[in-house]
């Protein structure tokens, strides 16, 4: 049943976040900084055809995000696919799926922080250096938190606003490389070796993780105005806008460059051909909006998690505090945005590809087995997706196909975070 706009969740959230709000976090939780590196891997896998492999992937996410849509449309609390998974196969999975969505969700704003002061070094050399370097990543996350913990309103506005930079700085490489393009008669890209079979599937795999994340913008249903209305169109809205971007960038990209597969900034590289040399420091400034942006829709929605998990009595009370002005999951925001600072300041991640690749495609086929189970159940979702089983289904397929096309050299650490999971799963078993 929805609610008004300005009606309050059950446990005390507000519900502020518009459906527009909702689309621009979801864009802000898929687009991050792999948008300035993804299109020359893209193009060392499959040349000029990376840009139909781009248009193959959005279908395939599609399907995937169909089945999202319609599942999320059931609910009007907090918890996003922990939630879903709970209701439709029972609290062992829901548990499963909580602890792998919360660890892909704080490693990869942890590696992002940490290419946040990477690229910030463009303006201020020294940003890259120990000191300095803690002290950036200390003021980057505990503004964010701080954003966060004073209201959702707040964080929205910030994530709706970086979500309009981004785009907006993403949108001058794409015109500055179209107009390149048109201007020097290259609008079709030249011919390349056409792809083998495998490097297709890697091809796909690398951009089914880049359309990956909007799951994390369903966490705060509880805060979304009308969920069941509200959730299907900004997954929907979401997909487009990423789907467009992506499309674009790939096609400036490998027609402007020679050599894409080989550029190590591709979007400063297509600029610079464009524009000139000056142009490094925009692309430079365009990163930094786009890291940014993305940081600011994790920490308002990840938080979440552990409040719906404590909400249910799968986690310490402490999790499920909300403070009496603010109305936030402050315990929640201040411990992830702890462990985010944590994390970006030992090291980098780069088992975190491993982690977050298999996790991700578990529980995206989760989500979409749970479409038929629920549909048993009962109950009239916000939006039915036309052959919802069958769709789900090709979903499931899809997860289940990709998922051998990882690499599981580093599996130890996935295994771990399955069984951290179990644990934590005993013990809520054994408490009740």
């Amino acid at each position: 049943m929805s609610q008004s706009p300005q009606a309050e969740s059950g446990k005390g959230l507000i519900r502020a976040i518009s459906r527009w709000g909702l689309a621009a976090l979801i864009v802000n939780c898929t687009i991050g900084s792999g948008v300035f590196a993804l299109p020359s891997a893209l193009a060392e896998k499959a040349g000029r055809a990376s840009i139909t492999g781009v248009v193959l992937a959005g279908a395939a996410v599609g399907v995937i995000m169909l089945c999202f849509a319609e599942v999320a449309s059931r609910f009007q609390d907090s918890g996003g696919p922990y939630l879903y998974a709970r209701e439709a196969f029972g609290n062992f999975m829901g548990i499963q799926v909580a602890w792998l969505v919360w660890f892909v969700r704080l490693t990869s704003c942890a590696a992002n922080a940490d290419v946040f002061a990477t690229y910030l070094g463009e303006f201020w050399p020294r940003a890259n250096q120990w000191a300095p370097r803690l002290v950036v990543l200390t003021a980057l996350i505990g503004m964010l938190a701080a954003i966060n913990f004073i209201g959702v309103r707040a964080g929205t506005r910030v994530s709706t606003t970086f979500t309009a930079a981004k785009l907006a700085s993403l949108a001058f490489v794409i015109v500055v490389g179209m107009v390149y393009l048109i201007w020097n008669g290259r609008i079709i890209p030249p011919a390349s070796a056409a792809p083998s079979a495998r490097s297709w599937m890697q091809a796909i795999v690398l951009l089914i993780f880049a359309y990956g994340g909007f799951e994390a913008a369903l966490i705060s249903s509880g805060e979304v105005r009308n969920p069941r209305r509200d959730l299907p169109f900004g997954l929907l809205a979401g997909l487009f806008t990423c789907a467009a971007v992506y499309g674009l960038i790939q096609w400036v990209v490998v027609g402007t460059l020679a050599d894409a597969a080989h550029s190590a900034r591709p979007l400063a590289d297509v600029a610079r051909i464009a524009v000139g040399n000056a142009s490094a420091a925009i692309i430079a400034a365009s990163a930094l909006c786009s890291i940014y942006g993305y940081l600011s829709a994790n920490i308002l929605a990840t938080p979440r998690i552990t409040f719906a998990l404590a909400e249910r009595g799968d986690f310490p009370k402490a999790f499920g505090l909300v403070h009496p002005r603010y109305r936030t999951p402050y315990f929640s925001i201040v411990l992830f945005s702890s462990l985010v600072w944590v994390f970006a300041v030992i090291g980098d991640f780069t088992w975190n590809v491993t982690l977050s690749a298999g996790s991700r495609l578990f529980y995206y086929g989760v989500v979409c087995a749970a479409l038929p189970m629920l549909r048993k159940k009962g109950g009239t979702p916000g939006f039915r997706v036309p052959g919802g089983s069958g769709l789900a289904v090709v979903g499931v397929l899809i997860c289940g196909g990709l998922l051998t096309q990882i690499d599981y050299s580093k599996s130890a650490i996935l295994l771990g975070a399955f069984g951290m999971a179990l644990a934590h799963w005993l013990l809520v078993r054994k408490r009740r």
